[in-house]
């Protein structure tokens, strides 16, 4: 497993070790102990699979508030999106920093993304399953979002029309949200 130090403190992208022959290929997508040899240390507790039938579906930006936060661990398994994170911890060296990794079923690459972060993805195939790990449950009450253009975050999504849900279409910009995420060094 090759772990990769992205430009945002504390998001990394994961390479798995893939093995493939004729018949295909086989990858660990987890393995606490490979994880935690790396130093990094999560205790997932809730897989999630979403499909995105047309491209150009973006979903985001998304978060839980409070003790509610999630970290999560996300793939590609069929068609490509690019993933963005971004940074929402105050005090941050990245605060307000975002990243943006492609991801998808050939190159099995997934990302790593503390609590604190928002987090999206843009279709760019038709047709894509995407799956993650949460480190906490999904909670309703907290689920939280915020304005995919805010321009406060200024995101390059490479569209200017995505395909949105409603409650994405009507999220709040930052500056009038109740996000309320601390850094704190590790």
């Amino acid at each position: 497993m090759n772990v990769i130090v992205t430009s945002v403190k504390d998001v990394f992208i994961i390479e798995p070790d893939v093995f493939g022959d004729k018949r295909g290929w086989l990858f660990e997508s987890w393995s606490e102990k490979k994880m935690q040899d790396k130093g990094l240390f999560y205790n997932f507790v809730q897989d999630n699979h979403s499909f995105s039938e047309l491209k150009g579906t973006l979903r985001g930006l998304h978060f839980q508030k409070g003790d509610a936060a999630q970290a999560k661990l996300v793939r590609c398994s069929r068609g490509v999106v690019m993933d963005f994170a971004v940074d929402m911890r105050k005090n941050s060296p990245t605060y307000k920093k975002w990243v943006g990794v492609e991801l998808s079923a050939e190159n099995h690459r997934q990302l790593l993304i503390p609590r604190g972060f928002l987090h999206a993805f843009l279709t760019l195939t038709d047709d894509v399953e995407f799956l993650y790990k949460a480190d906490n449950y999904y909670s309703p009450e907290n689920d939280r979002n915020i304005l995919w253009n805010d321009p406060e975050i200024g995101i390059d999504w490479g569209t200017e029309n995505p395909i949105l849900s409603e409650k994405d279409k009507n999220a709040p910009l930052l500056k009038d949200s109740d996000i309320d995420f601390i850094y704190t060094e590790k």
